[in-house]
């Protein structure tokens, strides 16, 4: 491949990436509402998903400094969506989950976005909607491998 082909690929990659994603998230926070920003809603979905985690495990999750996660945390217990939960045996460690509050929201937008996706992914048959996942799982890895060769 020449070089200039290479450089229109990755030209392509690169408007395309940033349009996809700045429309998608656009589109979800049209779903949430003013309640939440994405990256709260983000962090009601993985507590969610988990039961019950702490804040290192979100920053780990998240790929971002504990700072940013404490700022996300405090406003979603500020608006009672999150519950604080000290460890008996070691009191620096406090668990995060959902309030019913906060389970109640989660699940509304959820619902929101989940018929936003769908209303998307059903334009694509169904061999094109398998091999977009997988290329795009595959593409996850190729960067999750060098991220852990450059830490």
């Amino acid at each position: 491949m020449s070089d200039q082909s290479i450089k229109e690929l990755v030209d392509h990659y690169i408007h395309v990436s940033f349009s996809v994603n700045k429309l998608a998230e656009g589109m979800v926070k049209g779903q949430i509402g003013l309640d939440l920003t994405n990256d709260q809603h983000y962090t009601l979905r993985y507590i969610n998903k988990v039961g019950s985690c702490t804040s290192s495990e979100l920053a780990a999750v998240f790929d971002v400094k504990k700072s940013a996660i404490t700022a996300i945390i405090t406003r979603l217990w500020e608006k009672g969506l999150i519950l604080r939960t000290r460890d008996e045996n070691d009191r620096r460690v406090v668990y995060l989950t959902l309030t019913e509050k906060g389970n109640e929201l989660f699940q509304k937008t959820e619902e929101r976005i989940q018929a936003l996706v769908e209303s998307i992914i059903t334009k694509f048959d169904q061999d094109e909607l398998v091999q977009f996942l997988k290329t795009y799982d595959k593409l996850k890895e190729i960067l999750l491998e060098r991220k852990s060769r450059v830490e």
